[in-house]
């Protein structure tokens, strides 16, 4: 995969249209706020500092790509990536979540990125190291002069050799295990400490004395078993932490999803107090603050922030002020036309079309559309959108699904080539269609 500071915001477009169809206002300026992270990181001196993210809020209905634009972009930028609903979160002193754990949550993907790296950084020393206790396990004692050394090193090489070529995997041998030295508990934790499970557990565990158990298993197993444990005993975890906090502070990408949800009404109560303390608990963070985690204090100054919602029954002026000037960008993305319903069923790498073509291969079964048949299966989507709940993109997904039903049951079969044409779309969509009520629960 190309690295992000390879890639100019024009190929970030491009990229991105490789799982998008349309929206080119989203994906340029998500484009221009990806390559500002990597700018920012050039800039030498104190203005580095000041130099603030470019958070956006992505505008528009459900089913038009808001979330497939949050899903490449961890795939496309190699950064610790969180995606977050906002809806889940409640103010301080009501149950539920605090705003903060999405750092929290930031900072653990953030850690466990940098430690994948460094067991693939280090996974030849590990087999190495793994290899040579698997061969005193299959040469146990010490052997004390010189002639004996000898034969013991040949021994030793000859094993070796055998166990390079595969002929010992089913061997047994004795194995010493590290079991879990205390057993899990469970903490009902206030708000805000939803780690405290998982921090005193850790603490508790390293106090206690650890517990080996010693078990038969094979060669190929101790190997595995083995390479694990060389691989966590060469990683040095703070240094991982450390590398782990600066990549979450200077390239972590939050993306808060229904934020709309959070847009408190006028005159009404209960659940609405709750909502307008969400955002006043969301401004430190987006701005910029100090966050304790179970890994030390991680700073959100340069967290790049993506908020997206729906904003059917509310706007983005409805949120506070203050929130509202920490997402300067504001992009609308546009509702999907049946061209663009024709163009997201084939043209994407991960096309409906091809989705299905792949499923119905597993099964030796060749499955072919025609191109009036893609037309009709749009125009259906399209149509059904207008004319019900408009779900965008996802209203494909249930036409194709009623077209296919009938051959994804009756698989396996002696049949090996499907072909799909319109007038077998229009013969499984049409009366559905026409039957409003039935359309609102069918389609």
């Amino acid at each position: 995969m190309t690295k992000i500071e390879e890639l100019t915001p024009k190929q970030i477009v491009k990229e991105l249209g490789r799982y998008i169809i349309g929206q080119d206002d989203a994906r340029r300026s998500v484009a221009i706020a990806l390559r500002n992270r990597w700018r920012r990181q050039k800039v030498k001196g104190k203005i580095r500092e000041d130099i603030l993210p470019n958070n956006i809020i992505l505008i528009g209905p459900t089913g038009v790509g808001k979330t497939e634009i949050a899903r490449r972009l961890a795939g496309l930028s190699g950064a610790p990536f969180v995606k977050v609903e906002a809806s889940k979160f409640t103010e301080v002193g009501y149950v539920g979540r605090d705003v903060e754990s999405m750092v929290r949550d930031l900072m653990n993907i953030s850690v466990n990125m940098v430690r994948r790296e460094k067991l693939k950084s280090i996974q030849k020393r590990a087999e190495i190291a793994a290899e040579e206790k698997i061969l005193d396990l299959l040469l146990p004692g010490k052997k004390t002069t010189k002639e004996s050394k000898g034969s013991s090193k040949e021994s030793r090489e000859k094993l070796r050799k055998m166990l390079r070529a595969g002929k010992l995997k089913k061997r047994q041998v004795e194995l010493t295990i590290e079991l879990q030295a205390f057993p899990f508990m469970e903490i009902m934790a206030p708000m805000g400490l939803e780690e405290m499970d998982s921090s005193i557990h850790e603490m508790v565990s390293s106090m206690m004395p650890k517990k080996r158990k010693k078990r038969k298993v094979s060669i190929e197993e101790a190997r595995r078993i083995l390479i694990q444990q060389e691989a966590q005993r060469l990683i040095d975890m703070d240094e991982v932490v450390k590398e782990a906090r600066d990549k979450l502070e200077n390239s972590g990408i939050i993306f808060l999803d229904e934020i709309d949800k959070i847009v408190g009404s006028e005159g009404k109560f209960g659940p609405d107090v709750s909502r307008a303390g969400v955002q006043r608990d969301l401004l430190p963070v987006v701005e910029g603050s100090s966050v304790m985690t179970k890994h030390g204090i991680v700073r959100t100054d340069h967290v790049l922030f993506f908020a997206a919602g729906a904003f059917t029954s509310s706007k983005p002026s409805d949120l506070i002020p203050e929130l509202q000037g920490r997402f300067p960008i504001r992009v609308e993305l546009k509702n999907l036309t049946k061209d663009d319903f024709r163009r997201i069923l084939v043209e994407p790498e991960n096309a409906l079309v091809k989705q299905y073509t792949a499923l119905l291969k597993t099964e030796n079964v060749r499955l072919e559309f025609t191109e009036d048949a893609i037309s009709e299966i749009a125009y259906y989507s399209s149509y059904v959108n207008e004319t019900t709940e408009n779900i965008g993109a996802r209203r494909l997904q249930t036409i194709m699904l009623t077209v296919l039903e009938d051959y994804l049951f009756e698989l396996p079969s002696r049949k090996r080539s499907i072909k799909i044409d319109a007038k077998y779309v229009k013969s499984k969509i049409q009366d559905i269609v026409k039957d409003r009520d039935l359309t609102r629960y069918i389609l």
